[in-house]
């Protein structure tokens, strides 16, 4: 018997992205084949609804359950039946469960199908602390969506980057046994980036050498503003420039421009602008290995400036799971 394991989703997960899927299905968008299912309660029988995502494989329809032995997958254990809904379409099925062994090539496919491949764990911080996290998702942030509206602000996102010209992201090909390898610039060249975007699909950008201060910071928030009429609810992370004297007096001599709020500590993946750097790194080496600091800073700016002009790809940094908390409102 397969054991009894149960990942409970996240609050965001939860309260935003499963509603927001939800929303679409049943308005008869399928995101990467969603359906809502209905099965009747095991002990309730009463009927009862969840966003699935449906995977065609070979000819056949299998349902998925990453988290693993859902309330859903108990119903459809004791139902054995169940329906599959998109906007009006309703289709009623009998479901069969897979033996263990039948199992890995089906789930390989889903999770190819959804981006996941193994490879080494990312570090995530221990001390991150769940509930400040929490806070900031259910009470900071809206409190603060809530005053931006009734003060007409725009709500940026900021972040700094470095951009490498020997940068990367996927992967190459070698035979059995030995490794797989890249020319790259003889010294190593990097620029660094400040940007800030909106839920909005607005971008603002500005590189700068060596590392970031407190009068460099300063600088772009005096560019930013210059970008708008309106006030700016500028949302940063905990890097210690961001709270530095400089900083602190230019936005207290602009209260009523730019207002600065921080992030839960150790909480990049809160932060929009975070996705937005990933893309930007893949972005800027797609095309071959800058082969100078000039070429690279050239290289880069081509990107911002041409994601500038593409608002609609700048909202899809809102749509990652972890922060889609901060997409714009249907």
């Amino acid at each position: 018997m397969t054991e009894q394991r149960y990942l409970r989703p996240g609050w965001v997960t939860q309260h935003v992205f499963n509603r927001f899927v939800r929303f679409l299905t049943r308005r008869g968008l399928s995101v990467y084949g969603s359906r809502e299912l209905r099965v009747r309660g095991r002990k309730s029988g009463e009927w009862r609804t969840t966003p699935v995502n449906l995977l065609e494989l070979d000819g056949q329809r299998y349902l998925v359950a990453p988290r693993g032995v859902t309330h859903w997958v108990r119903n459809l254990r004791a139902a054995g039946t169940g329906e599959l809904r998109v906007g009006r379409r309703v289709q009623p099925f009998s479901g069969e469960e897979l033996a263990d062994a039948d199992k890995t090539r089906v789930i390989r496919e889903y999770l190819r199908r959804w981006g996941y491949t193994a490879k080494k764990p990312a570090r995530h911080a221990r001390r991150q602390d769940p509930d400040e996290v929490r806070q900031w998702l259910e009470r900071t942030y809206p409190a603060l969506k809530a005053r931006a509206r009734k003060e007409r602000a725009e709500i940026h996102w900021c972040d700094e980057t470095g951009i490498v010209a020997d940068h990367c992201s996927g992967y190459g090909y070698a035979r059995k046994g030995q490794r797989a390898t890249m020319e790259v610039p003889d010294p190593h060249i990097g620029i660094n980036m400040v940007s800030s975007i909106t839920n909005e699909g607005a971008l603002r950008f500005m590189t700068y050498p060596g590392t970031m201060t407190g009068e460099r910071f300063v600088v772009f928030l005096g560019r930013l503003l210059r970008s708008t009429t309106g006030k700016i609810f500028l949302i940063v992370d905990r890097l210690k420039v961001h709270q530095g004297g400089v900083v602190k007096q230019w936005v207290a001599a602009h209260a009523d421009r730019l207002e600065v709020f921080e992030l839960p500590r150790r909480a990049p993946e809160r932060n929009p602008d975070e996705y937005l750097n990933n893309d930007v790194k893949r972005a800027v080496t797609a095309g071959g290995l800058p082969d100078s600091k000039p070429a690279l800073r050239e290289r880069l700016q081509h990107v911002m400036r041409k994601l500038g002009h593409l608002p609609k790809h700048v909202v899809s940094y809102f749509l990652h799971p972890c922060v889609l908390y901060a997409a714009a409102a249907c």
